[in-house]
């Protein structure tokens, strides 16, 4: 459930895996200069500038009203946080979103993303579903526990365009997504067969390519929990176009 609906956290933790591992990079040359030279390095440097320039440019404003869901609207600082999460996981995906081809794709899924968010949140309020202090400053507490320092956590939250209460009200509606979804939109089990079947086919493309094939029950809840994601996405999807029936939306980008 939070890799589906956290979609600004998850940007928040990007942006601050991009500073860890800058980092790391740091430490890795002056413990190995041998491993990159100085002219690799400002190389790449000059790769992620021009990289993260493309990226950038495909931000809205952030005042701008991208869409109005039932006379809620999304502003572009949700927008951009939202696209900025879909941006990095592509990238670790190995795919380009700044391509000519991506550019589109990536917009309508920003968008798709947000609507579908809106309309499940707007269904779990109406619903009655809330998020106690507690719970608020648990999720917060394990959130800060990613960095060394209150500073630190501070400093990325600022950087991802969130101040502190912008924040907390974001993890408040995470929180009352989980509540709705494992209330309204429960998954069914994963049945041996299922996992054995998926199993089969993953043998199958591991062998095709020479890769070696781990025992099922090496595997075997890896695969469950991976059914089970699979299923849920496909029934909020399922949930979201049950919602829009009755939604007024107009998208404005």
């Amino acid at each position: 459930m939070k890799k589906i609906m956290l979609t600004l956290l998850t940007g928040l933790m990007a942006v601050a895996l991009v500073a860890c591992g800058g980092n790391e990079e740091g430490k890795e040359d002056k413990n190995d200069n041998k491993a990159k030279t100085e002219e690799q390095q400002k190389e790449q440097e000059k790769q992620m500038e021009e990289m993260q320039k493309k990226l950038d440019a495909q931000h809205v404003d952030e005042k701008k009203t991208v869409a109005i869901v039932n006379d809620n609207e999304i502003l572009g600082s949700d927008y951009n946080s939202t696209l900025a999460s879909i941006q990095q996981q592509m990238l670790q995906m190995g795919q380009d979103p700044t391509s000519k081809e991506a550019l589109e794709q990536v917009k309508d899924q920003t968008i798709d993303s947000l609507v579908g968010q809106t309309l499940l949140l707007q269904d779990a309020d109406k619903k009655g579903y809330k998020a106690s202090e507690a719970d608020i400053k648990k999720q917060l507490d394990e959130m800060k526990k990613q960095f060394e320092t209150e500073k630190e956590f501070e400093d990325v939250l600022k950087e991802s365009g969130m101040n502190m209460k912008t924040f907390e009200t974001q993890i408040a509606d995470n929180i009352k997504l989980e509540q709705y979804v494992e209330k309204e939109v429960p998954t069914s089990q994963i049945t041996d067969k299922e996992i054995e079947k998926t199993y089969k086919q993953l043998s199958e493309q591991g062998k095709s390519t020479g890769q070696e094939v781990p025992k099922l029950e090496e595997v075997k809840p890896q695969i469950e929990q991976s059914l089970k994601q699979q299923k849920q996405q496909e029934k909020i999807a399922q949930q979201v176009d049950e919602l829009k029936k009755n939604a007024n939306i107009d998208i404005k980008i």
